[in-house]
């Protein structure tokens, strides 16, 4: 009787499951590699070979503080109004063109901010059609016979990175006014509140979470930039890392202006969940009703229409047009074997980082699930840190601690066998794989985890209880459900490595080239018929992740 009940009860786990969960150590060894490179750049920081923050402070940084800060702010205010605008507009209204605007609007995501730095200054120099129709137009003969705009400059700049970065508040802030309930809109109304008021005072307020939540994106896009501040010769933050680590070659100079941007970038996100736990609103009506769009019609309409217009044809129709008249006056280029090299190290690298990337944030997601313990369910947020991190903050804290440990390892190898290996994972492109992962592993984390949140639980303890261990589990249930969502989740990785300039220029390995890079040291030589194609490609990598977007947004 007695065995009898000790074999109808359920057997015990292993006793080795209690001090080691093979699941709950892969996610907290994944969150430490996401973390690493964060915390080694305020480490070295801390404890510099050569202490140069004095100098620092008594020299550039104020100026790199000052240029950053401006451009954050200008651009932040600028794609707030464009944004807020062009969503309140398609959200509220009905006007011509309006259902083809409302997605035409998100097409400028696809065009790198340094791509269309590049495209507006092939556009407005002296050499350019619109200074040469000027002069021909008016007769003028030189540059001193009339004045133009200076096109390289802090003001350029503001308007480039707004034109490419504005389609996050607009998406977002969208995607507010249309979830609003039309009963506030009516009441206003019957109170005798015009269009506008109705806007400031019912509208903009509610949507504000989202307007924050939007431009708090914008402002660390605007910080992580490279491309386009080094082209107008801004100096900020981020120009300030390359010159001081590769010109000056002081790492941990670099790595104190590092932790500069890193704090910028935490008192944004700060900012921005506070703004959202103080910002709820909520629709207290039993029966949701959309708010019914008005009508546009005859100068009201083409006002509407012009506004929808202006930050679509600078953000996406100037930059793609200049960049396909150059591709296809070039033909040779597309032969070129540097060009087909690029392409090639782009997929090799940036198809490897999306793989293991989203790898990682289904092992991370599924192992915090499994655990059940507290350090790997307190570490999953906190590894989304790395996306807020710009890419040249994770050039540094990659790097260095990256090539201390190549060099130990070669050593120890030389050491024991008598054979330099040399530097495996620095003089490869395993450390731009790395910091892809590390950039970009909120993308994967975040789809895995509202995914598997979808799938019901009783799927999972049903296929346990016919035996499956839980690899089986994540394989034969987990993952035939969430392939789409997988699949998004590569798609938009592998696209925003193709378009990731700073880290990719701080880690490549000697004469190895991607598109990001091609098109950045060609343009750099005022060479944008050879940059083109290059610039071509990413743009076409950026539509189909706009289009997924897109399709998503429905």
């Amino acid at each position: 009787m007695t065995f009898a009940n000790s074999a109808a009860r359920p057997q015990a786990r292993p006793v080795r499951s209690r001090f080691f969960n093979p699941w709950s150590f892969g996610a907290v060894l994944i969150a430490a590699i996401v973390l690493t490179p964060i915390l080694a750049v305020l480490w070295i920081a801390a404890f510099p070979t050569d202490n140069i923050w004095p100098h620092l402070l008594a020299t550039t940084l104020p100026r790199y503080v000052s240029n950053t800060l401006v451009l954050m702010l200008s651009v932040g205010l600028l794609t707030a109004m464009v944004g807020t605008g062009a969503a309140w507009l398609v959200a509220r209204y009905d006007f011509v063109g309006r259902r083809w605007l409302e997605w035409l609007l998100l097409l400028p995501l696809a065009i790198p901010a340094y791509v269309g730095a590049y495209a507006l200054v092939d556009f407005l120099e002296y050499a350019g059609p619109v200074q040469t129709a000027l002069r021909e137009l008016m007769g003028w003969q030189t540059s001193r016979d009339y004045w133009f705009p200076q096109i390289r400059s802090t003001g350029a700049a503001i308007i480039v990175l707004a034109a490419a970065l504005y389609p996050y508040v607009y998406l977002l802030t969208r995607a507010a006014f249309r979830e609003q309930s039309g009963s506030a809109e009516e009441v206003a109304q019957s109170l005798g509140a015009g269009a506008l008021k109705r806007f400031w005072r019912v509208g903009l307020p509610m949507a504000r979470p989202a307007i924050a939540a939007g431009v708090a994106i914008v402002m660390m896009e605007t910080v992580n930039d490279f491309g386009t501040v080094d082209y107008f010769a801004v100096q900020t933050l981020t120009t300030g890392i390359f010159s001081v680590w590769l010109e000056s070659n002081n790492a941990g100079g670099a790595a104190q202006i590092a932790s500069v941007v890193l704090a910028l970038v935490i008192i944004l996100v700060t900012l921005e969940k506070v703004s959202r736990r103080k910002l709820r609103f909520f629709n207290l009506s039993t029966r949701f009703r959309p708010v019914a769009r008005t009508q546009l019609t005859g100068i009201h309409g083409l006002l509407a229409l012009a506004a929808c217009l202006v930050p679509f044809l600078m953000g996406f129709i100037l930059p793609t047009a200049v960049i396909l008249s150059h591709a296809l006056a070039n033909a040779e280029e597309w032969r070129n074997p540097a060009l087909i090299r690029a392409t090639l190290n782009t997929l090799t690298v940036g198809g490897l980082a999306a793989f293991f990337t989203v790898l990682a944030g289904l092992f991370l997601v599924y192992g915090v699930r499994l655990s059940g313990r507290a350090l790997p369910r307190l570490l999953l947020p906190v590894t989304t840190i790395g996306y807020a991190a710009p890419g040249a903050v994770l050039g540094v804290g990659i790097l260095i601690p990256l090539a201390l440990a190549d060099h130990a390892l070669a050593d120890t190898v030389e050491t024991l066998t008598g054979r330099d290996i040399g530097l495996l994972m620095t003089g490869s492109a395993f450390a731009l794989i790395l910091a892809y992962c590390v950039r970009f592993f909120a993308i994967a984390q975040g789809a895995a985890d509202a995914a598997m949140g979808r799938v019901s639980p009783n799927l999972a303890l049903a296929a346990r209880s016919l035996g499956r261990n839980n690899a089986q589990v994540l394989g034969a249930v987990y993952v035939p459900l969430i392939r789409a969502s997988v699949a998004s989740a590569l798609l938009l990785v592998f696209v925003d490595c193709v378009k990731e300039l700073p880290a990719t220029l701080l880690l490549r390995p000697f004469n190895y080239d991607t598109l990001a890079t091609r098109v950045h040291e060609q343009a750099s030589l005022e060479n944008l018929g050879d940059a083109s194609p290059a610039a071509l490609l990413v743009i076409l990598v950026g539509l189909c992740a706009v289009g997924l977007l897109a399709r998503a947004n429905k």
